[in-house]
């Protein structure tokens, strides 16, 4: 074992690169990135390679942490979905913090635990963290009854946590007695009170009066957040209780939306939280699992119990407010994965001397298990909720249409332009041409010049076809944020841009620049890779992924195809992959203009791959209706697609993304966007 690093900035260079490379490759392994962190710090902690030692400073960080995730978990708290659900989510709150919570005193106390470690360990099973909402919200099915029961259930199972744990933490200091539970009672109504009075009264005077910039309202957040959390503890709870109650004090104050919002989850999710992820890790001993059989038997019986209490409750529930399988399903994946204040009351429980080494190792082993199942059963369960609601109807877009094409290439620069020439028709707006000059600010004016002289030949072009243009032109050192500023500044609704075929990394689908573009946008995208000119085009073939129907963005793809088929005389051939032909066809009818359509179901993706794509022309245009990855649709062959496409005849193809009601939203579940056993490499299923 290697002798523990001493040098400060050793050891925080060793974090940053840690918290860069884990997620990395957890999401290589379609695992969250949160069980990454976890890992790493078992193997570099005093327990593994003994590369860093828990010392002062990691867990002065780790604490840190710890509190900024509850208060985080405040903030969070949907307060009015909350109060319109609150008779289910209350009851249902009971039942998920109460069954695991009974199940795991009456299991861990015939096991040999005492009574005040029976009843932390029962009241840490009861919890639960939403780690998969990111899943459900990017899905669009935020607002599903069954979502919100879970997400307010969430607010009662949390506080009956943090209330057992503050009694647990202050029984051990002495024998519970009358004074004991009048000192408690008093002390909390005292500082509940002082909190939910004056936090808002100093919150409402400092944003009227004092807040003038983002540095200045992060720091007085944070001085709440840890005066809030000190002052738990002279009122003799926890410092996570006021850490969670200062987030809910100021839950009304900092808007989901906001700079403010943004900067609290920046820098928590880069810094603070995985320094208490890496932390925890460093607790786990893997030689007391191998050593200890009995670490094995607790871990196992933890998970048995809270998969069997968090599943009776979202079962129960589903009984009595009538949800369907797929719901119970869903409030059982939200409801099961344990996190953070599983992880706090570990934590205390271990400094408390309640919770051994081996409990702790046992904990950590059902956050892997629970973290991982979780994410698996919500992304599964969601696309199924959403595809048996019903589909979009039919509203033209009274949005002016802004079509936008960056220009890099100029040999494709007349190709992309004549693409963009069909999908804009007749729109009153100016076509707008953009050009992103990789650099510094203080290079901007010859970067500009650079610029506007690529932009020159556009220009020339569009003035052939009598289509104004509106040139634009951005210097950044990151092209894809000069390309998503621009797009934001100039609300463009769909861009057109253009791809060589070649991947700059083979996980990517398209390369950086592109796969951020899609990653970071919400507007409609066509990456094409036009190899002959459109005008000699005679058929559209189009691919059609299943569910694709019950995207926001429907029927605005079937106008683009239809009206490219009707600009250059082409027929269009639909393939549709496995999902019934009918929704579509009608589809097909609502949109104008008109144009030949047939339509063919296939059975799987073997089926197009083997029969259909070797009979393309070399006068075809492929056009596949795609989707962002992670949305309703989304299928791991629409990444692979182009790879196939850009090395088969024809070489001309679009890959069509179209609108998103919001920016995709992957936080903590990175490659856990469909369930793997869709994962097969061995067929196009």
């Amino acid at each position: 074992m290697l002798s523990p690093i001493t040098n400060p900035v050793l050891i925080f260079a060793i974090a940053m690169v840690i918290f860069l490379i884990a997620p990395l490759i957890m999401r290589r392994l379609r695992i969250p990135g949160i069980i990454g962190l976890i890992f790493a710090g078992v193997i570099v902690g005093p327990n593994g390679l003994g590369i860093l030692d828990r010392d002062p400073t990691i867990v002065l960080l780790g604490t840190v942490g710890l509190l900024y995730i509850i208060f985080i978990a405040g903030l969070e708290i949907d307060l009015d979905g909350f109060k319109k659900y609150r008779g289910r989510s209350l009851t249902f709150g009971l039942l998920s913090f109460n069954l695991p919570f009974l199940l795991g005193i009456g299991a861990t106390y015939f096991y040999g635990y005492p009574l005040a470690a029976a009843i932390l360990l029962g009241s840490l099973l009861g919890s639960h963290t939403l780690l998969a909402y990111p899943i459900a919200s990017r899905l669009g099915i935020s607002k599903n009854k069954a979502v919100t029961t879970s997400v307010g259930g969430s607010i009662m199972t949390d506080t009956l946590a943090l209330l057992v744990l503050a009694v647990v933490a202050g029984s051990t200091q002495g024998a519970i007695s009358v004074d004991f539970w009048f000192t408690l009672i008093l002390s909390m109504a005292i500082y509940v009170a002082a909190i939910f009075l004056i936090v808002p009264i100093v919150t409402k005077f400092f944003f009227r009066t004092l807040s003038s910039e983002g540095a200045l309202e992060y720091v007085f957040v944070m001085a709440v957040l840890f005066v809030s959390a000190y002052f738990a503890t002279v009122a003799g709870l926890e410092p996570i209780i006021g850490a969670f109650l200062a987030g809910l004090a100021l839950n009304r104050f900092i808007f989901e939306q906001s700079p403010l919002m943004n900067r609290i989850k920046f820098i928590g999710n880069a810094l603070f939280i995985p320094f208490f992820l890496l932390s925890v890790g460093m607790l786990m001993d893997l030689r007391v699992l191998i050593s200890e059989p009995s670490a094995w038997i607790t871990a196992s019986l933890v998970i048995i119990l809270v998969i069997i209490g968090k599943y009776v409750a979202a079962w129960i529930t589903g009984k009595i407010y009538k949800y369907t399988k797929e719901e119970v399903n869903l409030i059982f994946g939200l409801t099961l994965p344990q996190a953070a204040a599983t992880l706090a009351a570990t934590l205390v429980g271990f400094d408390l001397g309640l919770f051994d080494q081996a409990t702790v190792n046992a904990v950590i082993v059902m956050i892997l298990v629970t973290c991982m199942i979780g994410p698996y059963l919500v992304e599964k369960n969601a696309r199924s909720i959403v595809l048996q609601e019903e589909q979009m109807p039919y509203e033209p877009s009274s949005a002016p249409l802004r079509v936008m094409v960056p220009i890099a290439n100029p040999d494709t620069m007349e190709s992309l332009m004549d693409l963009a020439f069909i999908i804009r028709g007749q729109s009153s707006e100016s076509l707008y041409t953009l050009s992103v000059a990789q650099g510094a600010v203080e290079d901007s004016s010859s970067k500009i010049v650079e610029a506007e002289k690529l932009l020159g030949h556009a220009v020339t072009y569009a003035a052939g076809a009598e289509v104004p243009i509106h040139m634009l032109t951005r210097v950044d050192p990151n092209i894809t944020t000069g390309m998503i500023r621009a797009m934001e500044e100039t609300r463009i609704t769909t861009a057109v841009i253009g791809w060589n075929g070649k991947l700059s990394t083979p996980q990517k689908i398209f390369g950086g620049i592109l796969d951020q573009l899609l990653e970071r946008t919400s507007q409609m995208v066509l990456v094409s890779k036009l190899g002959h000119p459109l005008n000699t085009t005679k058929r559209i073939v189009i691919i059609i992924p299943a569910g694709f129907d019950h995207k926001l963005g429907f029927y605005e793809p079937i106008r683009v195809a239809k009206k490219m088929a009707n600009q250059l005389g082409a027929t269009i051939s639909v393939y549709v992959i496995k999902d019934e032909t009918l929704v579509y066809k009608k589809g097909f009818q609502k949109v104008k203009p008109d144009a030949q359509v047939t339509l063919t179901k296939l059975e799987n993706w073997n089926e197009w791959h083997q029969k259909h794509m070797p009979l393309l022309k070399v006068d075809d245009v492929v056009l596949v209706f795609s989707a962002r990855r992670g949305t309703v649709a989304w299928h791991p062959q629409l990444e692979r697609l182009p790879r196939v496409l850009a090395n088969a005849n024809p070489k001309s193809f679009i890959m069509m993304y179209p609108q998103e009601e919001q920016k995709v939203d992957l936080r903590g579940t990175r490659g856990m966007e469909v369930p793997k056993t869709f994962l097969s490499n061995k067929s196009y299923d």
